[in-house]
């Protein structure tokens, strides 16, 4: 019954156009990839400054593989915090100018580690309704009430942060939109944490290495509060692995014993936190790298401006082609990859 049960669920699933599948890469990251014996232009990948097979990156984890071994062996507060783990942390507090910062596995452990350990029952989250999975997934595991505010809207999130009676509030969002690319209106949100004393988390996986002069979106706008929290990832732009959340010192102390996606988990390889730590020297070193993306951005909404499908007033790497419904994004997906380009179809 149970099994016959899965079976049902996969075949609907198929059926309304939703069945996800994988697609064996055969070559290194980068703008072609070879896959099933065909090499593709890749439009898919969040290696947005060609970062992940840069010959520095790769000969930082060689020589700390070669120094630290291959796994951490143990959970950061056992015996896995390694002083290549401590270096980046510092680096990427000083990077995003941070009193401090906490490195995690992922984005997504961040997210659910975060949320948690700062607020529980009688407080409340508000989330905006365009944001990332991981958010609402760690949300769920507070009993906070979960208020979701219209997307980028910020008379609806003052009118629910006025009528809550909760004890803490927290309010997340992306910073930029995984889905759409379009920015959240950072200062009106932090205008609206400090007035209502509330947490602003800010989910910058896609802004970090990228706005700001690599710094991240807060650096964009030229934001600074003890009441945010953000997270970064280092998988995308930076060509890595890993994440991390930056905020103030009592915040990151807070974070560091009672988030459980921290505290529960084998640290990361001391090798990916040495490759970091060159992404972000390379950060620095490379602008000219951030102008390219720039100008790669310009080029394919030019490019895409004659067509009879709607583009998403996004400025950022992330460029929505709206097609229809999901039969309709699946042919034009495979009518690219027939061409010659890997284009993924995003359903929900």
């Amino acid at each position: 019954m149970l099994l016959e049960a899965l079976d049902q669920a996969l075949a609907a699933r198929t059926a309304a156009g939703l069945s996800r599948r994988r697609r064996v890469v055969e070559s290194a990251c980068g703008p072609r990839l070879r896959v099933e014996g065909r090499e593709l232009l890749a439009f898919g990948a969040n290696d947005y400054l060609g970062l992940a097979a840069h010959p520095r990156l790769i000969a930082a984890v060689q020589e700390a593989v070669a120094a630290w071994g291959v796994g951490a062996g143990a959970a950061h507060l056992l015996t896995g915090h390694y002083a290549v783990h401590e270096d980046l942390e510092r680096e990427l507090a000083a990077w995003v100018g941070m009193p401090r910062a906490l490195a995690f596995s992922t984005g997504y452990m961040a997210n659910i580690g975060i949320i948690p350990a700062l607020v529980g029952r009688e407080d409340a989250v508000f989330l905006d309704r365009l944001d990332h999975a991981c958010l609402y997934d760690g949300a769920a595991l507070t009993r906070a009430a979960v208020e979701r505010y219209a997307h980028n809207d910020v008379g609806d999130l003052a009118r629910r942060l006025a009528a809550t009676p909760a004890r803490r509030r927290l309010i997340a969002t992306d910073a930029v939109f995984s889905m759409d690319g379009d920015l959240a209106p950072l200062p009106e949100l932090l205008e609206l944490a400090e007035r209502h004393d509330a947490w602003l988390l800010v989910d910058d996986a896609h802004g970090f290495g990228v706005l700001g002069q690599g710094r991240g979106t807060l650096q964009e706008w030229g934001l600074a509060s003890p009441r945010l929290i953000y997270m970064g990832t280092l998988g995308k732009a930076a060509g890595v692995f890993g994440a991390f959340v930056a905020g103030a010192v009592n915040l990151i102390e807070t974070l560091l014993q009672a988030a459980r996606s921290y505290v529960f988990t084998t640290a990361s390889p001391p090798a990916f936190a040495a490759a970091a730590c060159t992404s972000l020297a390379l950060l620095r070193e490379e602008p000219e790298r951030r102008e390219v993306l720039r100008a790669r951005i310009a080029q394919l909404r030019e490019g895409l401006a004659g067509t009879h499908w709607p583009l998403a007033p996004s400025t950022t790497a992330i460029q929505p082609l709206l097609v229809g419904d999901n039969g309709a994004a699946l042919a034009l997906s495979q009518a690219l990859w027939d061409a010659g380009f890997w284009v993924p179809a995003i359903r929900p």
